[in-house]
Parts: structure tokens; sequence; C-alpha cells
């Protein structure tokens, strides 16, 4: 079993989103999450290095080996660390539910935004949680689409919205699998699982994140399906135009966005 197709796609606009996605929410997402020096963590999916460059900077002495099934993310990724003066990252092409590591290879692992694209996400967790030592940790982080919410309220909005949740579902994805990440690490048989919330919220009185999150992760994200949309017959041009509108409208100095994002850890056995 391999992933899902990427719904977003790899071209260089969807990198860039990536990035600020990564940049805008780094303190929301990674706060609490550090490495003890010397430590072996495996990051499953690590896409175009978005999550690895704030990872590695903030675990220094932490040995990361970073893995994706595209060689082409792979690459931004390296070019992504060097950049950044990190050596403390190893990359790798590989499909997450393929890995050649030995059982109990990695102290951690840590995986953000790859779940919600596999079909069988519990088979996923299961094949992590062997190369993990006992007493060693899992933590996820994914999103949940059902959850955004904002003001001023627009029906094509929410029309552009499920237009990116049903392309996903259809790629065998789960757009909302933020929601249920307790179930299912507590059925992998992991110990001390925890999740906690990561609400996003903007509004006029922080204007720069607005246009960061608000603008160009979020509404970016949705914009970008667009193609795919209209091959689907999901919708017409000019409704999925007008939704984009509507979400780039809440970033506006009267407008507010929200959504969540959900941070599960877990420990192994």
């Amino acid at each position: 079993m391999t992933a899902t197709a990427y719904v977003h796609g790899y071209d260089p606009r969807e990198a860039d989103r990536l990035h600020d996605q990564a940049h805008a929410l780094a303190e929301l997402l990674h706060a609490g999450t550090t490495y003890a020096s010397g430590a072996h963590v495996l990051e499953a999916g690590c896409g175009t290095g978005a999550q690895t460059v704030e990872l590695a900077r903030r675990s220094p002495g932490t040995w990361f080996t970073s893995v994706d099934r595209s060689a082409e993310s792979i690459d931004t990724a390296r070019h992504r660390v060097d950049t950044a003066g990190l050596a403390n990252v190893a990359f790798r092409q590989a499909d997450i539910m393929a890995l050649r590591f030995a059982p109990q290879s990695f102290d951690h692992v840590f995986v953000c935004f790859v779940l919600e694209h596999l079909p069988q996400p519990a088979d996923a967790v299961a094949a992590l949680v062997r190369l993990v030592r006992p007493g060693g940790t899992l933590t996820v982080i994914e999103g949940d689409h059902g959850t955004a919410c904002f003001h001023p309220d627009a029906p094509a909005a929410r029309a552009a919205i499920a237009c990116q949740v049903a392309l996903q579902q259809r790629a065998g994805g789960d757009p909302f699998i933020g929601r249920r990440l307790h179930p299912l690490l507590a059925t992998a048989g992991l110990h001390d699982v925890r999740v906690t919330p990561r609400f996003v919220y903007t509004d006029g009185s922080r204007p720069g994140f607005a246009d960061t999150f608000t603008r160009r992760t979020f509404t970016a994200m949705i914009d970008g399906v667009r193609t795919a949309a209209l091959a689907a017959g999901l919708t017409d041009a000019a409704r999925f135009d007008d939704g984009v509108r509507a979400l780039q409208r809440t970033a506006d100095p009267d407008g507010s966005f929200c959504y969540t994002f959900f941070k599960a850890t877990a420990v192994v056995r």
C-alpha cells in the first residue's frame, strides 16, 4: 500500500505555500517538540522540508533521518536544510509504507500532514511504531478541514473548501483526520496518548498573520485545487473563483478566520 495522490500537487507554488505555512505556524505546531542530544529521529513524509528545518533547528544535537517518496521534494528539502546551515539531517527517498529500516532503529518518529493522505493511516502508524525503540515517542500533527469558520461567512467559500474535501476523499485520504488522532493512536497500542488542539485565529488586529495564514496558506491551498476541481466536475470556474475571493476577504481588517490543527504524542511500549 502506498500513499494516495497528493491532491495539492508538486509545483513550485505548492512548495512556496508549504514554506509559508511552516513559517507562519512554527511556534504553534512545534512548541513542546524538542529531542535530546544524540537521539535519532525519523521524520516520515518530509515533503519539501518545510517542517524539517524547524525540527532540526530546534534540536541541534539530534540526528534526523527525513524520508519522502518524491525525489523532487527531497531535492528541495535538502536545499532548504543546506541553506539554513543545518548539518543534522540525512535524507532518503522512500515510501513510508515500505521503509527498509530495522525494527527499533529510532528513538522517536515525527509525522506532520501525512496521515491525511493515506488510504489506511492505521497501517502506516503500525509500520512506524515498529521502528521505534520501547519508551520512544510518536508525534503526529494533522489538520481538520471541518473546523474552518470565518467572517464574513459565504456559501461560495464553503463550496470551494468542499471541493478540496471531495478531492481528498476521492483520492482515498481523510480531510477530517485531526479529530480522530486519539482513537487512531490508542488502537495502535500506544501508551499515554495525548492530543491537543492548536487553534489558528486571525483578525484585523493581526494583519500580518491574516495575510500569511488566511491568504497565503489556507486560501492558497484551496486555490491550488482549482484545476482538479474543475476537471472533476465538482464546480464551475465562476463559483470556485467567487469562493476563493470570499476566503481572501476574511483576511481584510473587518474579517476573521479560525482553523484547528491537532497535535498528538504517544509513547511506544
